[in-house]
């Protein structure tokens, strides 16, 4: 695998591989590239590699500054000892148990099993296959105003998103990121507003409330009825803001603070509580859930599927309930794979919490100055910031920090992307939710939405950019983890939805669907 192709020529390779078919996705895919090599009767005896890029953080910095380094041994600077990455990244190339026994750790943190990078597939070898572009680089002005964003996020957690449009920090967060050379979320009339701030760019994302129905909405659960008020966290219960805090969780140590929860349940009604889902839930909690409301609701499925018409059988164990059920759980831990693979063995990008400490330690001049981009220094957020904490770390929702895994993409934003995919693949996207609600500004009750019709494809795309932004809530992924996550999701889908198509009897026109991308797809 070259670890040192750029982003320019990954474009380049995709542009010249007439070989290699794409999938719906838009990603090089395996299977996609086998079924092609079929129609010409020229099976490969080996499966076909697919490179992905590297910013070249890894390589440009020999002190790792821009890699994921966490759990490893640390200076006071919060950098790593480069014997102990050595061997981290030894054990990375060795595929062994044994080599990762042998890395020095600097406290008890262990890393989250590095080793299921390499794991497979019994249908194919396809989550080691993906390609994917690479992140922005550590001094690049995308990098320079996610961090901005992220800052706001922090700074805003406790603000309720019914009051956004009324809060002074919300509306210095605007103006703030509006300014940023290189932001790269939506906008309306080229600058961000209330409509965009800390929204998705996918088709849905921003009509309506801040928040999916589908995080509201009860689920009936079997003979079960749901009611989605969650355990939070309590206003202000931040972590890492003092610098020996920050370093000692760099360092893998334990937290010394545990987490404070209010002791009433609420709905989802601001960051934090956001933040907090996306810390306790499951893999594919919120995505069976949506399926669950979905059939409650007999949202119908799309007419392309081949019971739709039928006058004498219905669907069930194929395109019927069982099925979509079965595989919005499937595959969640295929998109883990595939995220895995590129997390360990590709790009090994550093987590906000790590890139806050190099600000914090740029600033006050306490190490080296770091090639940061100037839009970070013009932002407001740094003061405001400040102000709040006393430093220039970024405050995360989470006692022991980030996991213990590089950045990039973001897992939770690859399941997002996968088990979406599949509910739009299976049931009507323009169907029509009737009664929309949000949540009150207490959390305590939801309230009728009166505004813009609200449909299930958009609030699927809605459900899978509010998880995966949910986690840049906490402080813990770049927004360009949670983008690239959710588009390597859909391209796991997409092989799972052919494979379903040409393993069972039924003659139909293919799953139709939209993408992320708000492009019509069909497998």
């Amino acid at each position: 695998m070259s670890r040192k192709l750029t982003r320019r020529a990954f474009l380049e390779q995709l542009g010249g591989a007439t070989a290699v078919a794409l999938g719906a996705s838009g990603l090089p895919s395996l299977s996609s590239a086998l079924v092609g090599a079929a129609e010409t009767g020229q099976i490969p005896e080996t499966p076909p590699h697919f490179d992905s890029p590297t910013n070249g953080d890894e390589d440009a910095y020999p002190n790792k500054i821009a890699s994921y380094t966490k759990g490893l041994p640390h200076d006071e600077r919060g950098e790593v000892d480069l014997v102990a990455y050595s061997a981290f990244v030894k054990a990375l190339d060795s595929q062994t148990y044994a080599a990762f026994e042998a890395v020095p750790l600097g406290g008890q943190t262990k890393f989250a099993n590095p080793l299921a990078a390499y794991a497979l597939e019994l249908e194919d070898s396809e989550p080691l296959q993906y390609a994917m572009p690479a992140p922005p680089a550590f001094n690049s002005a995308e990098t320079a105003s996610e961090m901005v964003e992220l800052y706001w996020q922090a700074l805003t957690r406790d603000i309720p998103f019914a009051e956004y449009g009324t809060h002074a920090l919300t509306n210095a967060a605007i103006a703030d990121l509006s300014k940023c050379s290189d932001f790269c979320g939506p906008k309306g009339d080229g600058a961000v507003t209330l409509g965009t701030l800390f929204r998705g760019n996918t088709p849905g994302d921003l009509t309506g409330p801040y928040l999916s129905q589908f995080l509201w909405l009860d689920v009936e659960h079997g003979s079960m009825t749901l009611t989605q008020r969650n355990r939070v966290s309590v206003a202000g219960d931040d972590y890492l803001r003092t610098y020996p805090e920050w370093l000692n969780i760099q360092r893998g140590l334990l937290p010394a603070r545990v987490a404070v929860l209010d002791p009433t349940p609420r709905y989802l009604r601001n960051g934090r509580d956001l933040a907090g889902y996306v810390y306790r839930d499951y893999s594919y909690q919120a995505y069976l859930n949506a399926c669950l409301i979905l059939l409650a609701i007999r949202a119908p499925l799309k007419v392309e599927q081949p019971y739709r018409r039928s006058l004498t059988q219905s669907g069930f164990v194929t395109y019927g309930p069982p099925q979509v059920l079965d595989c919005v759980a499937r595959v969640a831990n295929e998109a883990l794979k595939a995220s895995w693979r590129q997390k360990w063995l590709v790009h090994r990008r550093l987590r906000p919490e790590a890139f806050g400490g190099r600000v914090h330690n740029h600033l006050t001049k306490a190490a080296r100055r770091y090639p940061l981009h100037a839009d970070l220094f013009t932002s407001a957020a740094l003061n405001a910031v400040l102000r709040t904490t006393g430093s220039y770390l970024l405050p995360i929702a989470y006692p022991e920090g980030c996991p213990s895994h590089p950045a990039y993409p973001a897992g939770h934003a690859a399941i997002a992307g996968a088990c979406v995919t599949v509910l739009k693949a299976f049931f009507n996207e323009a169907f029509m939710l009737n009664h929309p609600v949000m949540a009150s500004a207490d959390g305590l009750s939801l309230v009728p939405h009166k505004g813009t019709a609200l449909t299930v494809g958009g609030e699927l795309n809605k459900l899978a950019a509010n998880i995966a932004l949910g986690r840049d809530a906490a402080g813990v992924h770049w927004r360009s983890d949670s983008s690239a996550g959710l588009t390597l999701g859909e391209a796991v889908a997409v092989k799972t939805l052919r494979d379903l198509r040409t393993t069972s009897p039924e003659q139909f026109a293919g799953f139709a669907f939209t993408k992320f991308d708000g492009a019509p797809a069909t497998v």
